[in-house]
């Protein structure tokens, strides 16, 4: 159960970010594995009237980040390259990002995610490299574990 903690932790850091008060997502975080849904506003949407692919991105990373985080308990990861796939459009509806770890290693972990929308679609997907940083995590914003 001492991960529980961790994983709860990385919850309210996320939620904590600045960004996310643009996005308002939700997320869930278990081991090697990360989920996050938000529903579509008309605000993410690039000029032909569907989501911008940088939402996608935030969605495709930020799962994967959090799936590699929930393996490192002591340090913010960092994501060292993520490359994206963008394979149908969404303007309505809720989106859900999947991510897990696929392979690590001592220096490094890297792990997949897909994003969905409400109907259970692939929308995207992507994959990255992600590693330890500096920054504790008792020091990032938003993250203090619970006894």
């Amino acid at each position: 159960m001492r991960y529980e903690s961790h994983y709860r932790a990385l919850e309210r850091m996320y939620l904590a970010a600045p960004i996310n008060r643009i996005f308002e997502p939700r997320i869930t975080v278990s081991r090697e594995m990360a989920e996050i849904e938000m529903d579509v506003d008309d605000s993410f949407f690039h000029a032909a009237g569907a989501v911008h692919g940088c939402v996608y991105f935030k969605m495709l990373d930020d799962a994967a980040f959090f799936a590699a985080n929930s393996i490192v308990s002591d340090y913010f990861v960092l994501t060292v390259s993520f490359t994206t796939y963008l394979t149908r459009r969404i303007s309505t509806g809720r989106m859900k990002s999947i991510g897990k770890v696929v392979s690590k290693s001592k220096t490094q972990i890297i792990a997949e995610s897909v994003v969905y929308n409400e109907k259970g679609k692939e929308i995207g997907r992507g994959s990255g490299i992600f590693v330890k940083g500096k920054l504790r995590l008792v020091d990032a914003l938003g993250y203090a574990k619970t006894k």
